[in-house]
């Protein structure tokens, strides 16, 4: 067995695909699908289900995953100890992140790593599934690091650090009844429906988290992905919207209304999988990003 071989198996557990595992691992499919069927020969057990619509793990797949996660991940910091000896860092650092969150300034952080480390790639992955899914991926071992804004307390199997905190509060149209209010209660929000993001992002979990122990039902009648286009629908009148101080830049045509019975919070943490220990090129990402943010960041209403 090669390390090529997991290589290719993995690639093509994360995309559920051989032609998009072909694609991110820039060789032919016909490549990928000769190197996992080598290795189902070599282990006697297929180690995928396929179809036209798709391709999952088998049983033996899913148990083959995390040893292979782990054999890779022990050969990287192998290679890593031998780079260290010479001065040099290589590696991939793979990095999920939030949408419209520029509390950390990317572009700023990347080029800095680049210029210290010249031998690391990293690869940015988008929230599609939002919080949740990131810490998932990141338990999977998808990612290696991500930009995380779950509800406290963060998960146990995940190693944590806040980077921001900042009140949530409700943003309504200027001219919507509860404009110029300044505080109502959950149960008063209620009676309006709610522009939000899906469930599985943070500032959803929160607030949900919070109406439930309330005992009280809102309406969702809008849900955005896009958290930073959230304003835009309170704007146009289509409901109101909890949102983070942070996120919101103009508050033109809009009115602030806080919550009277409890207190709503939204933090940023930077997040890695306790069971893994991070590569080399992780925590030289790791070290610049403690660097650029030392402390955490918190804002006032």
């Amino acid at each position: 067995m090669e390390l090529r071989h997991l290589e290719h198996f993995l690639a093509v557990a994360d995309a559920g695909s051989f032609t998009r595992a072909a694609r991110a691992l820039h060789v032919v499919q016909s490549g990928v699908s000769a190197t996992v069927k080598a290795l189902e020969r070599e282990l006697g057990s297929a180690l995928f289900t396929r179809s036209r619509q798709e391709v999952t793990l088998t049983a033996a797949g899913q148990a083959l995953l995390p040893k292979a996660r782990e054999t890779l991940d022990a050969a990287q910091a192998a290679k890593d100890a031998v780079d260290r000896t010479r001065g040099a860092l290589h590696g991939t650092v793979t990095v999920g992140t939030l949408t419209a969150i520029d509390l950390v300034d990317l572009p700023e952080l990347l080029a800095a790593l680049r210029a210290r480390h010249a031998g690391v790639t990293v690869r940015l992955r988008a929230a599609m599934a939002g919080s949740a899914g990131l810490a998932q991926h990141l338990r999977d071992g998808q990612l290696d690091v991500a930009f995380l804004a779950l509800p406290a307390p963060s998960p146990a199997d995940l190693d944590t650090r806040e980077l921001a905190t900042a009140p949530l509060t409700v943003y309504v149209p200027g001219s919507h009844p509860l404009a110029g209010k300044h505080r109502a209660t959950l149960a008063q929000l209620a009676e309006f429906p709610f522009i939000d993001t899906p469930p599985g992002f943070g500032s959803r979990a929160v607030v949900d988290q919070a109406f439930t122990a309330a005992g009280v039902q809102r309406e969702v009648t809008v849900e955005v992905a896009n958290v930073g286009t959230v304003i835009d629908f309170v704007r146009a009148g289509l409901g109101i919207a909890f949102l983070g101080r942070p996120l919101v830049s103009d508050l033109t045509g809009l009115d602030t209304v806080q919550v009277a019975d409890c207190d709503l919070r939204w933090q940023l943490t930077v997040a890695t999988a306790a069971t893994r220990r991070p590569s080399a090129a992780t925590e030289a990402f790791l070290a610049l990003l403690r660097e650029r943010h030392p402390t955490s960041k918190t804002f006032s209403r």
